[in-house]
């Protein structure tokens, strides 16, 4: 879809330069009264301004899509200011009609190009409020530009503000979150990758003895990469292995999945780790939770310093709306994402537009 901006004196002039560029099958977007010139305040010239746009699947037959209007849009000319011409008198007249119609259907806020778009980042879990964003950007877009390819590029700015480079900078990387997001296999992953890549002297302590098997689990990790694993119980225990591993670069911490919706698991952490001295937490999450529900749970973890996301299960995700809703609710960027079980593989760096097109691509198969 194309969209362009065109001022006129009047509406009928405005209408007679939308014909005439984009044919009888434009969408008007937006209308807007603006004032220009004068002395003091005085003579002012009054024009109209309006934003219309082309849907090439529309011109193309492949589509059949009935011209609408934004229900949020300014109010059209009064009736006194059209010209005496009949025919631009009543397509004006329709144009009111179906802006009244378009205010009176609330599950319709923008025309139906943008509709579309908009209807498609909901399905995909963005959050009403962004997604209003997104749109409102694609309004006051005065390039010839693609709609699909300003949202894309508007994406990548809002990933560009969160994403740094990956690095760890302390000794103890903590892994923290909710139960079942692939804690312990994410975290075999980070340790694989420093030692067989980055050449680091690695090793391993979990907290996680709420399970056995996730004992067993990284001890397994541990004797394939031959590096030390410590098993911590408590606070103590937790400090005994820190001052045992002290000599390693990094110390990867598996801590226990629980219900953290209840903040007292959070609080738990606490009492076991030490996630200020010399440490970094990652807040690992699955993205085949419901957007919502991540909201939740990073609201629980806010308080905690938090270096950035992990989102895991990325292969398993229909939709990747609820990365954008918590980079915007959290202000730091995804370090990592997973897309599958392999270690050392199956694990990615994404890009600001790596992430922008992860959103577009998923919206696209609504």
């Amino acid at each position: 879809m194309k969209m362009k901006k065109y001022t006129a004196a009047t509406m009928p002039e405005a209408m007679i330069q939308i014909r005439r560029e984009l044919g009888k099958d434009a969408v008007i977007l937006r209308t807007k009264e603006l004032t220009s010139g004068g002395i003091f305040g005085l003579f002012k010239k009054k024009r109209i301004e309006v934003i219309a746009a082309l849907d090439p699947d529309v011109t193309n037959g492949s589509h059949t899509v009935q011209k609408t209007v934004i229900s949020r849009a300014a109010p059209l000319p009064k009736a006194e200011k059209v010209s005496a011409d009949k025919d631009l008198s009543a397509e004006i007249a329709a144009l009111k009609q179906e802006v009244k119609s378009a205010i009176s259907n609330q599950t319709r806020h923008y025309a139906l190009p943008l509709q579309g778009l908009y209807d498609r980042l909901l399905h995909n879990e963005v959050h009403p409020q962004i997604a209003s964003e997104l749109m409102e950007h694609l309004l006051g877009n005065d390039s010839d530009e693609d709609a699909e390819q300003v949202l894309y590029e508007n994406l990548v700015k809002r990933f560009e503000k969160v994403q740094t480079p990956v690095q760890f900078e302390k000794k103890f990387i903590h892994l923290v979150g909710p139960t079942g997001v692939g804690k312990t296999t994410t975290i075999a992953k980070l340790a694989a990758k420093s030692a067989l890549v980055d050449q680091k002297r690695v090793a391993f302590i979990t907290t996680d003895t709420y399970r056995i098997a996730a004992i067993d689990q990284l001890r397994t990790y541990a004797k394939i990469l031959e590096v030390p694993l410590e098993v911590a119980y408590s606070l103590e225990d937790y400090k005994a292995a820190r001052e045992k591993l002290a000599d390693y670069d990094l110390v990867f911490v598996d801590t226990a999945g629980r219900n953290f919706k209840d903040s007292a698991y959070v609080k738990e952490l606490e009492h076991t780790l030490d996630l200020h001295h010399e440490a970094e937490s990652y807040l690992a999450l699955s993205l085949t939770t419901r957007a919502g529900d991540l909201s939740e749970v990073y609201e629980q973890f806010a308080h905690l310093p938090i270096k950035q996301f992990i989102f895991t299960k990325m292969d398993e995700a229909s939709c990747y709306g609820g990365i954008l809703n918590l980079i915007q609710q959290a202000h730091i960027g995804v370090a990592y994402l997973t897309h599958g079980q392999d270690v050392p593989d199956d694990i990615l760096v994404p890009s600001a537009s790596y992430l922008a097109k992860s959103v577009m691509e998923a919206t696209a198969r609504v």
